[in-house]
């Protein structure tokens, strides 16, 4: 699913690519156009964006449900049944809501840049050859954070789910969980195997979250469920 994501993802970056090597960014009277193209452009993207992260999220949601109930199989009926009863509802709610705001936050991000580019030129100076070349590189700036979306969204949404249903079966909380290679940062490689409150979500490298839910971050949530 990130490589589903990321590739949806990609396509929005390339849009943005199209429009700034649509103008003449040489020219400085341009990169107003640029921006206010950009800006335009991510006003056009609502639908898809809820159609296509809608399609993500109710993906992950019917994965996250058929694992549970992989591991409930030798659970009681009734537990069984409170997974495959559990209300996921407002999770996913949410979680569609901020992928809108992320996707279209591609375009608006580099409609800000290109802004922010002009105006230091115009406070610092510089050669607008200089900055031509930095605006011509928008396109490949939003297609690396669309690739860092699509890996920390995915994790997210997955330890979102976890999390709901954990709770609903009375789960306070889960123990963490690495990769286990060694690309884990160390703040996180300290955690593995710590129990983690799920009202209390830990505080690593200076950002707030739990296991799969900090940027980057491949770690996911070993829910402890009561006995009882």
């Amino acid at each position: 699913m990130e490589i589903e994501y990321s590739r949806q993802l990609r396509k929005i970056s390339g849009y943005i690519d199209t429009i700034v090597k649509g103008f003449d960014v040489y020219d400085p009277r341009s990169w107003p156009l640029i921006q206010a193209s950009l800006n335009q452009y991510a006003d056009t993207l609502h639908h898809w964006a809820n159609n296509t992260a809608g399609r993500i999220m109710t993906d992950i949601a019917l994965r996250d449900e058929k694992t549970w109930l992989i591991y409930a199989k030798d659970l009681s009926y009734g537990v069984r049944e409170q997974i495959r009863n559990s209300d996921v509802g407002a999770v996913y709610q949410q979680l569609l809501s901020d992928q809108v705001r992320l996707i279209k936050s591609l375009p608006l991000d580099a409609a800000q840049r290109v802004h922010d580019l002009s105006t230091r030129m115009l406070i610092e100076g510089g050669r607008s050859k200089e900055l031509a070349g930095l605006i011509m590189a928008s396109g490949q700036v939003s297609m690396s954070r669309a690739n860092t979306i699509a890996r920390t969204e995915i994790s997210r949404a997955a330890s979102a789910f976890v999390q709901s249903r954990a709770e609903n079966l009375g789960s306070e909380g889960y123990t963490w969980r690495t990769s286990g290679d060694v690309d884990v940062r160390p703040s996180h490689k300290e955690m593995n195997g710590k129990f983690v409150y799920w009202n209390k979500p830990p505080t690593l490298d200076r950002m707030t979250g739990h296991a799969g839910c900090l940027p980057n971050c491949r770690c996911y949530p070993d829910p402890v469920i009561p006995l009882d």
